[in-house]
C-alpha cells in the first residue's frame, strides 16, 4: 500500500497521506489523544453496560444467581473493572460536555482546546475519585 502521495513535478518532498504515520511526519497531538480516548471509553462504556445487565439479571434471579457473581465483582480484578468503568464513564460525560460546547462554536481555538481537555481528563479524575470515596465510605 503506497502511503505517500505522488509528489508534483518540482516538489521539495512527498508528503505522507495519513496521520498514522508516526515519527518523524506525525506527533500525537493532546487533541487526537482526547478523542481516541473518547471513541475507546464509548467502546468501554458499551462493554460495561452488558456487564450492567448481567448484573441486574442476576439480582432479579434471585439469591442464588447473586451469589455465583458476588465473588467476582469482590475480586481484584471486578473492583479494577468497576473502577475502569466508572472512569470511562465520567471522562465520557465530561468529554461530551466539552463537545456540546464545540456544537454551539465555542472553543475551537488551540489555547482553548487544550485547556478544556486538560480540564475534561482532570475533572474526570476527581469525579472518579469522588464517586469511589463515597462509596469506600458508605461500605464501611
Amino acid at each position: 500500500m503506497n502511503t505517500k502521495s505522488a509528489a508534483p513535478a518540482g516538489s521539495p518532498r512527498e508528503r505522507p497521506l495519513s496521520p498514522f504515520m508516526l515519527g518523524q511526519y506525525y506527533r500525537f497531538q493532546l487533541t487526537s489523544v482526547l478523542s481516541f480516548a473518547h471513541r475507546l471509553t464509548g467502546l468501554g462504556l458499551s462493554f460495561g453496560a452488558l456487564l450492567l445487565a448481567a448484573w441486574l439479571m442476576a439480582l432479579a434471579s434471585g439469591p442464588g444467581s447473586y451469589a455465583s457473581l458476588a465473588p467476582h465483582l469482590k475480586a481484584w480484578y471486578g473492583q479494577a473493572a468497576l473502577f475502569a468503568w466508572s472512569w470511562a464513564l465520567l471522562y465520557h460525560l465530561c468529554n461530551g460536555i466539552r463537545h456540546l460546547f464545540w456544537d454551539a462554536g465555542k472553543g475551537f481555538s488551540i489555547p482553548v482546546a487544550y485547556k478544556s481537555g486538560y480540564a475534561a481528563v482532570l475533572a474526570s479524575l476527581v469525579l472518579t475519585g469522588a464517586v469511589w470515596a463515597a462509596a469506600l465510605h458508605h461500605h464501611l
